[in-house]
């Protein structure tokens, strides 16, 4: 388990994190979203010991992170752009790595032939989305009890990107890993997160099990014989749209309750829409601005 509490970090005068508090259960694939400059990549580099924190306190299993060898060797962190010498080979690296992981050579190999990926050729050669797939063969192969990755599917091919899904997903139920990832691929991360945490400004706007919340919030499509108004609903909407005789709005709350309180307004039809992890990151954020 991953305890952060009262997190804050600061760039000279800029305020990046702010009271900063979450909870990681073990063994969960945990997204960690946010617009550009929410602090999603600085939270990923102090989770990884990288950053020290201006205060506040980063636990793994009860133990600090900050210059702690015997956790970072459980650790594995793949942050958007990772750094690499000049001519050097995946094969290099993953000789490195084995002086510090766990590391699996058949799954390293494994992954890169899933890949395409010569192993014994210069890294700097490759393509961006090549070069992320050595990594991610390297990350996977590490066989980490804590994965951090940053912007993990950026430069995945569609294939490369299920691919890579299936072994988080494998990982995680195997071997018990913890993998965080910071993604602006909302949809991506909505099939295979577990749970999320939804950063706005430095701070934890939102977080928890990731399907609980989206089914706390429902969208419906009615049409009705009249021309209808927000007032003429019984319940605060989220969001609400109106076009002559037909409405669509998002509510919070239980389903079976807002059908009820629905059909007292006699529709003539009413269907209720999926919400998906991107309109319901919208929503958040929209209502966060409204908040400040």
């Amino acid at each position: 388990m991953i305890e952060i509490r009262n997190l804050e970090k600061s760039y000279g005068k800029q305020k990046v994190i702010r009271s900063f508090d979450l909870t990681i259960p073990s063994g969960r694939v945990y997204g960690m979203v946010g617009v550009n400059g929410a602090g999603k990549s600085t939270i990923l580099r102090l989770l990884a010991g990288v950053l020290k924190a201006d205060s506040g306190e980063i636990f793994y299993d009860g133990q600090p992170i900050f210059e702690n060898e015997g956790i970072k060797k459980q650790l594995f962190f793949l942050p958007d752009e990772p750094y690499y010498g000049g001519n050097t080979t995946g094969k290099q690296l993953a000789e490195l790595y084995k002086t510090y992981y766990p590391f699996d050579s058949e799954l390293f190999h494994k992954w890169c032939d899933a890949f395409s990926l010569n192993a014994a050729a210069p890294i700097h050669n490759f393509s961006k989305g090549m070069k992320r797939q050595m990594f991610v063969s390297l990350a996977l192969a590490s066989r980490p009890k804590y994965l951090l990755l940053d912007e993990a599917f950026d430069g995945l091919d569609p294939n490369a990107r299920l691919l890579f899904k299936r072994a988080l997903i494998d990982l995680s139920e195997d071997n018990g890993c913890t993998t965080v990832i910071a993604s602006h691929s909302l949809r991506e991360l909505s099939d295979i997160c577990t749970d999320f945490a939804l950063i706005e400004q430095g701070s934890v706007l939102q977080s928890g099990d990731l399907l609980g919340h989206l089914e706390a919030i429902h969208k419906y499509q009615a049409a009705f014989n009249k021309e209808v108004t927000r007032a003429d609903f019984p319940f605060d909407c989220i969001k609400f749209e109106c076009t002559g005789r037909v409405a669509q709005f998002i509510v919070r709350g239980n389903a079976d309750s807002l059908r009820e309180k629905i059909e007292k307004l006699q529709p003539l039809f009413c269907e209720e829409i999926p919400v998906d992890f991107e309109e319901y990151f919208l929503i958040e954020t929209e209502k966060g601005r409204e908040n400040r």
